[in-house]
């Protein structure tokens, strides 16, 4: 197993070089598993920095997918590698990238167990999954990456994108000042206008209740943001789904990191089976320091 985890890094690391000597803004390293003749209507894009991929992500994954499993998903993994001439930390991005591999084969052998993706025989079912994508994008921004994505060759150009994120994410994307020189809100047109959100609320005070998470929601349908150049229609664009409930354990990739180096036994709770496997044969974190 050791061997095949460090095969599974060299590979992502010569992958990555070559995207890094490129002039591109984003590219598909891989697909799991490597198919390129499957046709899908809807890209689901988790950016995120995978640092390392948690049970967190899976849950924001699988329900997605689950949601509408017909016609055929597709799910984009997506690393932002824009520091890539400096060290990142506290996980190079191949030992990353080797773990997003990983969490998709998670991913698909718990969608293989849900009624919406079984099917009567095994194969069939097999088909009927999910291909998930690993991507990389120089952008670090969120419209400049959906961008990239859209005008790459990687996808049709009419594949309608839902990016998936949490609550704090969307408190961040409708933030005018991320957006100069203008710093309005209009930047989110060309997305918007095309592409969707799904939102999954946060449990945490810091971002209230589910009532004032809903309430942003009609604040924006009820035209509150016009005057930064929000659009009503967009709310008809932004799904709010629920979070993890208060009453559960939280999950993080900053839990699983601190666990790896003291309480290995939670790992089983806070990251797939098979990302658990690489942490603990490859140890790719020496701390627990945040990113």
């Amino acid at each position: 197993m050791m061997a095949s985890f460090q095969a599974l890094r060299s590979q992502y690391a010569s992958l990555l070089k070559r995207f890094l000597s490129s002039t591109k803004d984003f590219e598909v390293l891989a697909t799991v598993p490597p198919d390129h003749s499957a046709e899908s209507e809807t890209l689901y894009v988790l950016d995120s920095s995978f640092n390392p991929p948690t049970r967190a992500h899976l849950r924001i994954a699988s329900t997605a997918l689950l949601e509408n499993p017909k016609p055929r998903p597709r799910l984009l993994l997506l690393l932002a590698t824009q520091n890539a001439d400096k060290p990142s930390k506290p996980a190079s991005f191949e030992d990353r990238l080797a773990m997003m591999d990983l969490f998709a084969r998670d991913l698909r052998a718990r969608l293989a167990e849900s009624p919406a993706f079984a099917a009567t025989g095994l194969t069939h079912a097999v088909e009927n999954l999910p291909l998930v994508d690993i991507g990389v994008t120089r952008k670090p921004y969120f419209v400049d990456k959906a961008a990239a994505i859209e005008h790459s060759d990687s996808y049709p150009v009419a594949l309608e994108q839902v990016h998936l994120t949490g609550y704090d994410t969307l408190i961040r994307i409708f933030n005018a000042k991320y957006y100069p020189p203008t710093h309005t809100l209009t930047p989110l047109e060309p997305f918007l206008s095309k592409h969707r959100l799904r939102v999954t609320m946060r449990p945490s005070d810091e971002w209230g209740g589910p009532e004032e998470q809903l309430g942003w929601m009609e604040a924006l349908a009820r035209g509150d943001r016009d005057a930064e150049g929000a659009q009503r229609e967009w709310a008809q664009r932004i799904q709010l789904v629920p979070g993890r409930p208060p009453s559960e354990q939280p999950v993080s990739s900053t839990l699983a990191r601190e666990a790896l180096t003291s309480e290995t036994d939670d790992l089983n709770r806070l990251v797939p089976d098979q990302v658990r496997d690489f942490l603990l044969s490859e140890r790719p974190y020496s701390g627990n320091s945040k990113v």
